[in-house]
């Protein structure tokens, strides 16, 4: 199965130029900035481009943005049909429809890859119509969901999105477009927010409009259990065409969904030779936005690998612990997380999502059956936060089916994530969860 579909596969009446231009951009991991550097061109240049603002550039402007992104002749070719603007013949609803693009993300991905093309796969093809992406509070599933729409709609799927309220705002929208708007009816619509009697006509002339190519409406950050199952039903029945791409805190437990459970970034032992995993690589991105000055040698890659296995590569708390690179060195920061990792939790530069993470934390766990709570205290206390199925039938008491499907649940809500560090299949409680309980318990 093809996990992912790069933007050079792409025909090129399909896809505008700007988004032919961010979709290489963000697949080789640059800036706007850093593009600009590469190709010589003003970091300006390149955001009217993206934006659609400058749509016929110049043939040498072209060359030297290819040159840049280090493009294949069938991609070179695609993105020199894409500047010369649409062919006589082409549908004149196109660069409407094209305007349905997601909003643009501030910082490139790091590591997602896998699960990245998986969703990419299953909504582009169709083989799933709804899936629901959960994970922790600032597990990154917001940044999942913009990869994931920007690579669907660089496929040539108008991408609907809509910001809950519990959506981070790590990208830009442009909020003067009329389809953002569409997205935010479509939401109202399955919140049941009155009948909005004017919302399926405008959506059925979007899906309407690009036939059996389908349409991809994100709803990020949204309570699931707010929405309205039937209205759904509604909504999948009288457009075939239509795919929901959800990320919240829960599933929607509904018939047809596919549950999508996001874990933090991949973060070996240092002792297994885990200094080169996504959660280091995602560190070190933070790290020269916050000390560029600092060029990690031997010594602080193995300061950087530890920290990241300690937080257990969780990126919200890895973006925090960094900010305190600003008052302290790697080796400090490091001692801190090894004695007590609860006030790297605090983002230095006030940052409303960093600062708001054990908030969030603590409402998951405020939100388990007190079972449930007791458990992952208990849990805290195991080697460290390590545990085996066989550790939660003794803690307990349970028949086995009832601690798997109770694990289950525990994974579901992100407070525990899988495990290998103890050579077997294991669990562990996310170091930000310890932290939560630790605080409760010491007030």
């Amino acid at each position: 199965m093809t996990l992912s579909l790069p933007p050079q596969d792409t025909p090129a009446t399909s896809v505008p130029l700007g988004s032919l231009i961010r979709g290489h951009r963000l697949r080789i991991g640059l800036t706007q900035r850093e593009l600009a550097d590469l190709s010589t061109i003003s970091v300006r240049a390149i955001r009217d481009l993206e934006k659609g603002k400058a749509q016929r550039p110049r043939t040498d402007t072209l060359r030297l943005i290819a040159d840049a992104l280090r493009l294949g002749p069938r991609s070179r070719t695609a993105l020199e049909a894409a500047g010369r603007g649409p062919r006589a013949g082409d549908d004149i609803r196109r660069p409407s429809l094209e305007r349905a693009a997601p909003p643009v993300p501030l910082y490139p991905l790091v590591g997602r890859e896998a699960e990245t093309g998986v969703v990419v796969e299953e909504l582009r093809s169709g083989t799933e119509r709804l899936i629901t992406v959960v994970g922790l509070s600032g597990v990154g599933k917001t940044r999942l969901a913009l990869e994931a729409a920007a690579r669907l709609h660089d496929a040539g799927l108008p991408v609907l999105w809509h910001s809950g309220a519990e959506a981070t705002a790590d990208c830009l929208r442009a909020d003067d477009d009329p389809l953002p708007r569409l997205a935010d009816g479509c939401a109202r619509f399955l919140r049941g927010d009155g009948e909005a009697v004017d919302l399926l006509p405008g959506l059925g002339e979007v899906v309407g409009a690009i036939g059996g190519h389908g349409t991809v409406l994100v709803l990020d950050g949204v309570d699931t259990g707010g929405l309205d199952f039937g209205r759904l039903s509604r909504l999948l029945r009288e457009f075939p065409g239509l795919r929901l791409l959800i990320t919240g805190e829960r599933p929607w437990n509904v018939p047809g969904e596919r549950l999508f459970l996001l874990s933090p970034l991949e973060a070996p032992a240092p002792t297994a030779g885990g200094t080169d995993g996504a959660a280091v690589r995602f560190f070190l991105s933070q790290l020269r936005r916050v000390r560029p000055d600092i060029v990690p040698d031997e010594q602080a890659l193995a300061d950087v690998a530890w920290i990241c296995h300690r937080l257990d590569g969780h990126p919200a708390a890895l973006g925090a612990a960094a900010s305190w690179l600003t008052v302290c060195d790697l080796s400090t920061l490091r001692n801190i997380v090894d004695s007590d990792p609860a006030p790297l939790l605090d983002h230095l530069a006030g940052d409303p999502h960093g600062s708001r993470l054990q908030e969030r934390v603590g409402r998951t766990l405020a939100a388990l059956p007190v079972a449930y709570r007791t458990l992952v205290g208990d849990l805290c206390r195991v080697d460290d936060g390590e545990f085996l199925l066989q550790d939660v039938v003794r803690l307990t008491g349970y028949t086995l089916p009832e601690c798997g499907r109770l694990v289950r649940e525990l994974l579901v809500s992100g407070v525990v994530r899988s495990s290998g560090d103890s050579g077997r299949p294991g669990f562990r409680v996310l170091c930000v969860v310890r932290a939560s309980v630790g605080a409760a318990a010491a007030v």
